[in-house]
């Protein structure tokens, strides 16, 4: 009957409308309904101008929270190195655990991300205005220590409460992958201007301390050790005006984020995700990702070691603190231009190539710095090229890091959605990098006879500076270098890459179609708004398998005819009440459609009662594969 041989086909078209995979409703024809709407300038500054705080605040205290520690609260170095590293390892740790936080919580009318980012930061604005306040009893170091250590983690916590939900955000934005490039490149470019902003500002305030420093060390006539009650008050003063400044721009960023930019609902994943612990096994055992991450964390610890301890070089070695300010300003610009060059080196190049010109660029700086003191000049010329090596390390390795998430997606097709997983891990070992540096420089310095807030030092420390400036960041290079090396994706890899990933979703994106032909029923009864279809498909599965387990029976040498008899019972029952469960509801489809429902179900039920009369003839037992398991 012509209207029979056409029914499948309509059906299988009113499927195909509604369980497109990307969510999109289409028509008979198959054609996309939906409108793409692009996301407006507007949307992209204002997500771009949430960045902000979180790389000034980073920016100022990698700078000066150990100068201000060691000189301006007067803390021994030993302690000073345990808050440093304790606060960057808290900061390494919240993240995950903010991260799973978010990806639990609900949706709320302002969305989901949002409501992290505004009632964070409030919290983390107080902690870092108390984290460059000096408490009238901090004389003693049993309430130093515990002050400044809690506020520090305290602050790492709130601004993980806010920069994981918002470098989140980006997915939620709307608009098509080329509206979230490119509003990842204004963010790039908006914070790459507030670390210029906050080079400028801290710059400011260490011109302070270098006066105020200079001028309590003449007043006292040389004397090494600075009465704490008399010595830089000018310098305590611009670190809570500093921090007071940063505080408000802080607030208005956040306001600017929550009323620019309106959180899109992301669509619902259908696929089934592996335990954490079995994906993070995966993850670390990934060799591309191994020897990535490695080279990343040893060449960070490199860059953060010898920035950390530039401002204390350039004070006590280099004779250039009062010029500190123009020196950070040359890194930091250099670093903004030198990004869209290495950009366009790792497009003609390839990325590895593009690594090893740009991170070794540090080294011959770094020399020469240790080298020549007081000489303006030439001090200049090697910040552009640190800034130039620090280019390169901001942009390279993020890039390769989107390498490796798609060579483990064509090698663990069954692991869907671990990106995050990805970044996360990769930000970890990078403020564990931050963690070490700190760490190491302040606890050498302890042991070298560091004197806080003394006018001058002995050669041990002059030498512990040089090497922490140098030959420590050199070999932590040297080492990273080595595991980029051993990195094994280069382009022609990565582009055999891209081309196995696209086979593997073309793959995954038929696999359903099949699997909808092999069972036409599933399509006929399917509704929008339930979800029998899941429940019906294994199902039929189920008395698949027990057909091709009568066939097993045959060759086996015991009986057992009750069993085959419950079990072919069970099946007759399943059907009998599925049937029953069609009748019982009222479907959106013709009659003619529920009645070719009906006696594709019958059918069925006449092969069930010939395979029970045919298990019966056998006296046989089935093996475990021939239970039909519900699912």
């Amino acid at each position: 009957m012509p209207t029979a041989t056409t029914q499948p086909d309509k059906e299988q078209s009113a499927f195909t409308c509604i369980t497109d995979e990307h969510g999109n409703r289409k028509t008979e024809e198959g054609q996309e309904t939906t409108n793409k709407v692009r996301l407006p300038l507007s949307r992209k500054l204002c997500y771009a101008v949430g960045g902000v705080p979180y790389q000034m605040t980073n920016i100022a205290m990698g700078f000066s929270l150990q100068i201000f520690l060691l000189d301006v609260v007067q803390m021994e170095a030993f302690f000073v190195s345990l808050i440093l590293f304790i606060s960057h390892a808290w900061d390494a740790v919240t993240d995950p655990l903010v991260g799973y936080l978010v990806s639990r919580s609900r949706w709320t009318p302002i969305g989901k991300l949002l409501p992290w980012a505004v009632l964070s930061m409030p919290l983390a604005i107080l902690a870092y205005i108390f984290l460059w306040f000096i408490p009238h009893n901090a004389v003693s170091s049993a309430f130093r220590v515990p002050w400044y250590l809690t506020v520090s983690c305290l602050f790492e916590t709130f601004m993980s409460c806010y920069s994981v939900p918002y470098t989140s955000l980006n997915m939620f934005l709307g608009g098509d992958q080329q509206d979230r490039d490119s509003a990842t490149a204004y963010r790039m470019s908006v914070e790459a201007l507030a670390m210029l902003m906050a080079a400028v500002i801290q710059g400011q305030v260490l011109w302070v301390y270098n006066k105020d420093r200079d001028q309590a060390c003449l007043n006292v006539d040389q004397v090494p050790d600075l009465p704490h009650s008399t010595a830089l008050h000018e310098t305590r003063s611009a670190f809570m005006i500093s921090a007071l400044v940063m505080s408000a721009l802080f607030f208005v960023c956040c306001m600017v984020l929550f009323l620019g930019v309106k959180e899109q609902k992301g669509p619902q994943s259908d696929h089934m995700h592996t335990t954490y612990l079995n994906a993070l096994k995966k993850l670390i055992g990934h060799v591309s990702y191994q020897r990535l991450v490695l080279g990343f964390l040893f060449s960070t610890l490199a860059f953060q070691m010898s920035l950390g301890n530039f401002t204390l070089f350039c004070t006590h070695v280099a004779g250039l603190g009062a010029q500190f300010q123009y020196l950070v300003l040359a890194i930091l610009v250099a670093a903004t231009i030198s990004v869209p060059m290495w950009q366009m080196t790792l497009v003609k190049l390839g990325k590895k190539t593009a690594l090893f010109i740009g991170l070794p660029l540090l080294i011959p700086a770094l020399v020469v710095l240790v080298a020549m003191s007081e000489n303006f000049a030439v001090y200049m010329v090697m910040c552009v090229l640190v800034g130039a090596s620090l280019a390169a390390l901001f942009l390279l390795p993020w890039s390769m890091l989107p390498d490796v998430v798609d060579e483990f997606a064509v090698q663990n097709p069954s692991c869907k959605g671990l990106e995050p997983l990805f970044y996360s891990c990769s930000r970890f070992c990078n403020k564990l990098g931050g963690g070490l540096s700190a760490g190491i420089s302040t606890m050498t310095l302890h042991f070298t006879g560091y004197k806080a807030g003394a006018c001058s030092h002995a050669d041990g420390v002059i030498l512990a500076l040089k090497l922490l400036l140098a030959p420590i960041p050199i070999t932590s290079l040297l080492v990273g270098l080595v595991f980029f090396y051993l990195y094994p994706i280069n382009e022609a890899c990565q582009k055999q890459i891209q081309q196995n990933l696209g086979h593997t979703r073309s793959n995954s994106a038929t696999l359903p179609n099949l699997e909808e032909e092999r069972f036409p029923i599933s399509q006929q009864i399917y509704e929008p708004s339930q979800s029998f279809i899941f429940k019906s498909k294994p199902r039929i599965t189920s008395h698949l398998n027990a057909n091709e387990s009568v066939s097993q029976a045959k060759n086996s040498t015991e009986s057992s005819p009750q069993k085959h008899c419950n079990t072919s019972t069970d099946l007759y029952e399943s059907f009998k009440s599925a049937s029953q469960f069609h009748k019982s509801r009222a479907y959106p489809t013709s009659s003619q459609q529920h009645n070719s429902s009906v006696k594709r179900l019958e059918s069925k039920l006449s092969e069930t009662q010939a395979t029970h009369q045919l298990a019966l003839k056998f006296q046989d037992i089935p093996d475990d594969r021939s239970k039909v398991t519900w699912v």
